[in-house]
């Protein structure tokens, strides 16, 4: 779910409980965190690429890290 286009990237990394710098110990959580908003497009790849200085074989590797990501629909139905 992508932010308005009025917010600035810091105020989506903070709505989104995204670490505000690459100055974080990287756990898995938190690379799924990241993976996750760059797939739901909440900021684009180049964003997290400058934000937390990722180069794109690193993010590949994350995302392998990750595993696959179920895809939400809008349409599930709780039990």
């Amino acid at each position: 779910m992508p932010g308005p286009r009025d917010m600035s990237l810091s105020e989506v990394i903070q709505r989104a409980g995204l670490p505000p710098s690459y100055r974080v110990h990287w756990s898995k959580s938190r690379k799924a965190d990241v993976v996750r908003a760059v797939q739901n497009e909440v900021l684009s790849f180049h964003e997290a690429r400058s934000q937390y200085l990722l180069s794109r074989s690193e993010f590949e590797q994350w995302k392998r890290e990750v595993g696959p990501q179920p895809v939400y629909d809008g349409n599930a139905i709780d039990d």
